[in-house]
């Protein structure tokens, strides 16, 4: 009898652990990893490249981070990329024109932090103006994250008037070129802001807020949730996690366009539903969102090895994102239903 306990006491926990939505999108990674492994074992499990990759995809996962809360609220965020491009262009600028002036560039660590909430402020107070035009006007979140696409994109080339912004700060480019051992500086800061993320969403009362209103936004009204406030937050938390991303990026690069994070909004909505979460809302999370991403990088980085032209790493990837959406919707019954 107790051996007999002892293995349902196993078989429930495997059952469990299969159930979790997150193992099935792990899976697909390691048999990505698997097939590359096989086919350009000495290319791609080299440190180098598989640091490459970690950083690469780590750009896009952070900004989906908050992509990811506005899913699970049943809302979209078209216009992260624009946001993503915007907030470092601001904060470059400010590294340009702003430092002389505070006299900030006397103390680069110091100067390398104001340029970094220069740029988060820009893109927390982005977001929160989607979230005015979304609770006030009533416009579906796709209209009015549409609009800021091209307001965001528009001004950031309007500022720059199209010439790149050199980074001058050795500190502030650190943070997306240095390494902590030979653990790239974004992986970490990535690592750090999916904890904090995951402990918001799951263990505090408003991250439970944001699964309700993504549930059934009515009921939550009813049940004394403040939507609206709920839906600032949630929007403001996209464009701020949109301009970490942005400027992470361009302190790996070492220079600000304004044609920074083009396209990208479409990355960070296919790594939130390649991890998982669901369009119409009330799933999610924020593993599955680095696991996405991480995916998509594997993807990008094995059509490279394997001599595929990048033509069609675009291509790859929208693929992998209808996939996913199809796995959602037989998941949730919704494919082969007559509306009857």
């Amino acid at each position: 009898m107790v051996v007999k306990a002892d293995q349902f006491a196993r078989s429930s926990v495997m059952q469990r652990i299969f159930r979790v939505q997150e193992f099935g999108v792990f899976l697909i990674l390691v048999a990505l990893c698997l097939l590359l492994a096989i086919f350009r074992r000495e290319a791609f499990l080299s440190v180098e490249n598989l640091s490459y990759v970690a950083r690469a995809f780590s750009f896009i996962a952070i900004m989906a981070f908050g992509e990811c809360m506005v899913i699970i609220t049943a809302g979209i965020d078209l216009s992260i990329g624009s946001i993503f491009g915007l907030s470092a262009v601001c904060a470059a600028l400010f590294m340009k024109f702003g430092m002389n002036a505070t006299g900030l560039s006397t103390s680069p660590i110091l100067l390398a932090i104001v340029c970094f909430l220069v740029g988060m402020i820009v893109g927390a107070a982005l977001g929160y103006i989607n979230a005015l035009f979304i609770t006030k006007t009533k416009m579906p979140p796709f209209i009015a994250t549409l609009g800021m696409l091209s307001i965001a994109r528009g001004l950031a080339e309007a500022v720059t008037v199209g010439w790149p912004l050199q980074i001058t700060s050795d500190a502030f480019r650190y943070v997306g070129q240095g390494f902590i051992s030979f653990i790239p500086v974004p992986v970490i800061i990535m690592i750090l802001l999916a904890i904090a993320s995951t402990f918001f969403l799951r263990k505090t009362i408003v991250g439970r807020y944001v699964f309700a209103l993504g549930s059934n936004e009515e009921a939550a009204r009813l049940s004394g949730i403040n939507v609206d406030r709920m839906k600032f937050l949630v929007y403001s938390l996209s464009g701020l996690f949109a301009g970490v991303g942005g400027m992470l990026l361009v302190a790996r690069l070492g220079v600000a366009q304004s044609s920074a994070g083009f396209g990208y909004e479409l990355d960070g909505i296919a790594a939130v539903v390649i991890g998982g979460a669901s369009l119409m809302g009330g799933e999610g999370s924020i593993l599955g969102v680095v696991l996405g991403a991480a995916i998509m990088g594997v993807i990008r980085n094995g059509l490279v090895l394997l001599n595929v032209s990048a033509y069609w790493q675009k291509a790859a990837i929208g693929a992998v994102l209808l996939a996913a959406i199809v796995l959602d919707q037989l998941r949730k019954g919704q494919i082969g239903r007559t509306g009857k």
